[in-house]
């Protein structure tokens, strides 16, 4: 199991910084949301100051771009990091795209198939030649002459991963990404029982083997060197847990343990603004199970226990900083 860790938060001047701390101390690789920064930006700065860590976008949002820019951008941060680079995308939902981004929302599925299919339609053309050729319902790339053309990335093409909740979107991972961005609202039974079954159902459509594709996880894992420590990181997993929770599009997840109409109350409140009450909502059965709650050191053993041989890259969706010095040695156990 491959441990990764985030970047992108805080003092952007700091990226080099925490690119590089967080390869010394041990971790595979690193990804980076597209919230408040530019996802691309940060890893690139990461890049420059880190030598075999891994950079991943986590996500970048496909659909307030084309399979044509995301191409351009995936395709100079994987030669500009050496071959390091992984490309993590995501749909986001209908209101932001069509609110934040103003861009055109339907079909998310399909259209998401379609948009990874081109790109690597265009990565073709850049690798070895030809015309370029790709048509489909949502996008259409016929148009590309010498001076556009980048020419063989010397690192080969990025590996594509996909983020999922339901089980369309994650067939859609299975048949065409190289890998699985589960989303951090997701239950070990949901992953089981939803999400693999999903995800092997699109293997099988497209003639891959599971050995081939990587699943990376974003647990919760509460934990902390004192009480106070570890309230603080529970208070704060209920109110991460309370908002993603009032997500319509996430829903299925709590239906799936009878919690649907802890849903609808979530919903209602966030349109209130009533953050501070939405956290109220969440109760322990909740909060365990999606989060993972122990000692420091047991923090291995618990995420073995739960996702040892289901997950192929785990990210600690932790809530405080662990010493330095003890952090290393959680970390050799877990990649051990």
């Amino acid at each position: 199991m491959l441990i990764d860790g985030a970047i992108g938060f805080g003092d952007s001047h700091q990226v080099g910084v925490q690119a590089r701390r967080l390869e010394d101390a041990g971790y595979a690789g690193v990804w980076c949301p597209e919230t408040g920064h530019d996802p691309f930006f940060t890893l690139l700065m990461g890049a420059e100051h880190t030598e075999r860590l891994q950079l991943g976008t986590g996500i970048a949002v496909a659909f307030a771009r084309n399979p044509m820019t995301m191409a351009v951008l995936a395709n100079d941060l994987q030669n500009l990091s050496r071959g390091r680079f992984m490309l993590g995308m995501g749909s986001q939902i209908k209101a932001h795209i069509e609110k934040r981004f103003s861009m055109p929302w339907s079909h998310p599925a399909p259209r998401m198939r379609e948009f990874i299919l081109a790109m690597r339609e265009i990565w073709r053309c850049w690798n070895e030649g030809g015309k370029l050729s790709f048509s489909g319902d949502f996008y259409t790339h016929r148009l590309m002459t010498p001076f556009f053309n980048p020419g063989p990335n010397q690192y080969g093409t990025p590996k594509v991963f996909l983020a999922a909740v339901g089980p369309i979107m994650t067939e859609v991972a299975g048949e065409v990404a190289d890998g699985l961005l589960v989303h951090g609202f997701t239950t070990e039974r949901y992953l089981r029982e939803v999400t693999m079954p999903a995800l092997e159902k699109g293997l099988a459509k497209a003639g891959r083997d599971r050995k081939d594709f990587e699943i990376a996880y974003p647990g919760f894992v509460l934990t902390g060197d004192s009480a106070q420590q570890a309230e603080a990181s529970v208070q704060l997993a209920k109110s991460q847990i309370s908002f993603y929770g009032s997500t319509p599009a996430y829903r299925g997840v709590l239906e799936l343990h009878g919690w649907g109409d802890l849903q609808t109350e979530l919903n209602v409140l966030s349109k209130q603004g009533e953050w501070a009450k939405m956290a109220e909502l969440i109760d322990d059965d909740v909060l365990d199970a999606f989060a993972i709650r122990c000692e420091p050191k047991e923090i291995p053993y618990k995420v073995y226990e739960r996702f040892g041989g289901l997950v192929d890259r785990f990210s600690l969706y932790s809530m405080y900083d662990i010493d330095t010095a003890h952090w290393k040695k959680v970390m050799a156990e877990l990649e051990g």
